[in-house]
């Protein structure tokens, strides 16, 4: 019992006495040795209210029957507010003329092994949830890089490129056990494969986010791409310099400088990458993106805000990041596919989403569909802003990184208006309670949304 860390007690029932350890009595808070039973009621003096009902039935059916039991409950330590759990095991032990005549029973307490198992409980699904996210951002991706792919194999090699910056930067952050990753092992893993000799780092040890982490990625990935195709590192005389510095804000400023190239020209049309520079990247940093092509190479500052940031800086040592030589120049733009009628004709809807790649897509299926897209936000503060008269449905992301989206959720039903949730959770029970919304997976189809949208309008209209 001792080995066990487990205390004894027994119930003399003819007596009508109860008997607690030395140690039975420290786990439950009570004092040890025999008391009166009561019935057996003593027993259950410190039973958590919840629990009681169902505690009492199965140890008063064991003695009743003479089966043994084997239960995990609640109790009130010492009958104060302190709740702990605890296991309890016990058995009928009968006379000669097979009566049950005493209870014996041992108990320990389990408090930190029910912790563990919550936390391990909230650990998976907070897994599962990242990784629909994750599966959600490369669909967006996908999909928002074959809307500008002539051909398979230009789509193949785009793609393929920003996969790769992706997953670049999840070696980083695995390896900082996701706690952040410092900008300077971000930028080897975009630039030390390609042209060692033409590139220089500078700038102090910093660690960002895992969320900034992967939108400077991608960042830098296109950027990369951008100067192996046209510009400082399409010839052996082109340079590129990447320093980065603390801002005013709190935050980091990244400047992205060529030099010795080609003679550069603005694009004739904005392709995604400029997309994801200009309306992505900032956003994830919470900060902004500023692009210019210069003559003498294209310039960028890359800008974030102080949550962006992780200090300490990491101190993990960095995986070698094996990186592979950027898609060469994109084919032509080719007519996206639209999606078919769904009955959203008109209908303005507020996108509330923190993910930008996921927002960006499902601004292009929906207005595709025919919706009309009041408004984009990426957190309480902005939705809250932007719910007003012009807004008729709208989507919600249930998480905003790390933030619940209920009370967007509360003003949408103040004001009568529809709404549809996603989320990359697997439980019900992850969803906001106490709303009438369809619920919707990650990774999902922009039809999918696009049909519940127009599910709930139709449910709307046909409302007496």
């Amino acid at each position: 019992m001792r080995a066990a860390d487990m205390g004894a007690s027994y119930w003399d029932i003819p007596a009508d006495r109860h008997f607690l350890s030395d140690r039975a009595a420290a786990i439950l808070g009570a004092r040890p040795g025999a008391r009166a039973a009561r019935g057996g009621g003593r027993m259950f003096r410190y039973t958590h209210p919840d629990d009681l009902a169902w505690v009492r039935k199965v140890v008063l059916g064991a003695v009743r029957t003479g089966a043994p039991y084997k239960i995990e409950h609640r109790v009130h330590r010492g009958g104060g507010d302190a709740v702990i759990w605890v296991l309890s095991a016990g058995t009928p032990v009968r006379d000669e003329n097979g009566q049950v005549v005493r209870l014996l029973s041992v108990v320990k307490d389990i408090t930190e092994r029910k912790a563990n198992e919550a936390r391990r409980e909230m650990l998976v699904a907070e897994l599962d949830h990242r990784v629909k996210n994750v599966l959600a951002s490369v669909q967006s991706m996908a999909l928002q890089s074959a809307r500008r792919a002539l051909s398979l194999e230009g789509f193949l090699k785009t793609f393929s490129g920003r996969l790769k910056a992706m997953a670049s930067a999840h070696t980083l952050l695995t390896a900082a056990r996701w706690r952040g990753a410092e900008v300077r092992h971000i930028v080897n893993a975009e630039l030390s494969g390609l042209a060692p000799r033409q590139t220089h780092l500078e700038g102090p040890e910093t660690a960002l986010t895992p969320r900034a982490t992967n939108a400077l990625a991608l960042a830098l990935h296109e950027l990369a791409s951008n100067a192996l195709k046209f510009g400082a590192l399409s010839n052996e005389a082109g340079r590129v310099d990447v320093q980065w510095t603390r801002n005013g804000r709190g935050g980091l400023d990244l400047d992205w400088i060529e030099s010795g190239g080609p003679s550069v020209v603005p694009p004739a049309r904005q392709g995604f990458g400029s997309i994801l520079l200009e309306n992505v990247t900032g956003r994830e940093l919470d900060g902004e993106v500023r692009l210019q092509f210069r003559t003498t190479g294209v310039w960028a500052r890359i800008s974030s805000g102080p949550e962006a940031l992780v200090l300490p800086a990491s101190t993990d040592k960095a995986p070698e990041v094996q990186v592979e030589e950027p898609p060469r120049p994109a084919v032509p733009q080719a007519p996206a596919a639209r999606l078919p009628a769904t009955g959203l004709a008109g209908l303005k809807v507020l996108i509330v989403e923190d993910s930008l790649l996921l927002a960006l897509e499902l601004e292009s299926g929906l207005s595709e569909a025919g919706a009309v897209i009041v408004g984009q936000a990426a957190n309480v503060d902005e939705a809250m802003g932007l719910v007003g008269p012009d807004v008729q449905a709208a989507v919600l992301d249930v998480d905003l990184n790390g933030v619940a989206v209920t009370p967007v959720a509360a003003a949408l039903v103040a004001r009568g208006i529809p709404f549809v949730f996603a989320t990359g959770y697997g439980d019900n029970d992850m969803a906001p309670q106490g709303f009438d919304a369809p619920i919707i997976r990650k990774p999902y189809a922009v039809t999918q949304v696009a049909a519940a949208l127009a599910d709930i309008r139709r449910s709307v209209q046909g409302r007496p």
